[in-house]
């Protein structure tokens, strides 16, 4: 049985398929000739919240065929204590499979082993694989396959969507900088497990330096609100901006994975000057996630 728990456990030859299939998935939308969840009811448990992450999979489950019930975990009995366990085997022979957003990468893993259904994790702590599958086949969209590109990130880099970036580097052969204060890196344990082309350096200028793609996210990550202050004050240099873009590429994309609060993690001009991008890469989400769940169910 397949999951999508990761991109460190997702094969480099899947990721391939997932994003070819991406392609026609996007191309064919409103007149797929296959409906391969036709049938199926699918559980979508968020323990955080979402906009782009629950829209796409609740449009992109009812595309596909299938039907929908969303369980925020606060009105569930996970809410409430019961063990993630026990709620997996009682959907697991209720439901066909599981889209599961929280905060422990732990708990998803373990709902994967005890519902014995394809289980999708739609973002935790640790990793955000969807948004990296959206991601990669937005730069390919734009500019070709992405081996050999040249991704830079700048910011909090160790948050899960960079986590998430680093496995997929060294699976799809780019390479990965990480613009961040030394506290905000990758773990030494983590660059190491993944390998690949992966850089990380205080120097956001030379990170920029030639790159095909200049992305960033929020500099305060859900479950992080306490220290939202120190954040603030420890990045606020680690801004994307035009400084940053005239050391790119010419032809270099901007991205965000949103939500983006202007002023902070990027400038309102740059933002807008590449609305389009930022706006296909949360597009994209939706068509990544229909391949997904397509490669999930075989």
């Amino acid at each position: 049985m397949r999951h999508l728990l990761s991109i460190e456990s997702l094969s480099p030859a899947d990721m391939k398929q997932i994003l070819s299939d991406t392609a026609v998935l996007k191309r064919e939308r409103g007149h797929h000739p296959r409906q391969p969840l036709a049938g199926q009811i699918w559980a979508m448990i968020f323990s955080k919240a979402s906009t782009r992450t629950r829209v796409s999979f609740e449009v992109g489950i009812r595309e596909l065929g299938g039907q929908v019930i969303f369980l925020p975990a606060s009105e569930i009995q996970l809410g409430r204590g019961e063990p993630i366990k026990d709620t997996a085997r009682v959907l697991g022979r209720m439901v066909h499979g599981a889209v599961f957003r929280t905060f422990a990468q732990a708990d998803v893993e373990e709902f994967a082993r005890y519902a014995n259904i394809p289980t999708i994790n739609a973002l935790t702590d640790e990793e955000h694989p969807c948004q990296i599958l959206a991601d990669v086949f937005t730069v390919q969209e734009r500019l070709g396959p992405i081996p050999g590109k040249t991704v830079t990130f700048i910011g909090d880099g160790a948050c899960n969507v960079v986590n998430s970036w680093v496995f997929a580097a060294a699976k799809l052969g780019f390479e990965l900088r990480i613009a961040a204060p030394k506290k905000f890196q990758p773990s030494s344990d983590l660059l190491k497990r993944a390998g690949g082309r992966v850089s990380c350096t205080e120097d956001l200028l030379e990170a920029s330096r030639g790159a095909d793609v200049l992305y960033t996210d929020v500099w305060v990550s859900m479950g992080k609100e306490a220290e939202s202050a120190s954040r603030l004050e420890q990045l606020k240099g680690y801004q994307l901006n035009s400084t940053l873009l005239k050391l790119a590429k010419p032809h270099a994309l901007v991205m965000h994975c949103l939500p983006a609060y202007r002023g902070k993690e990027i400038d309102e001009e740059t933002f807008e000057a590449h609305a389009a991008t930022i706006f296909d890469q949360a597009e994209n989400r939706l068509h990544a996630q229909k391949a997904v769940l397509q490669w999930l169910v075989g």
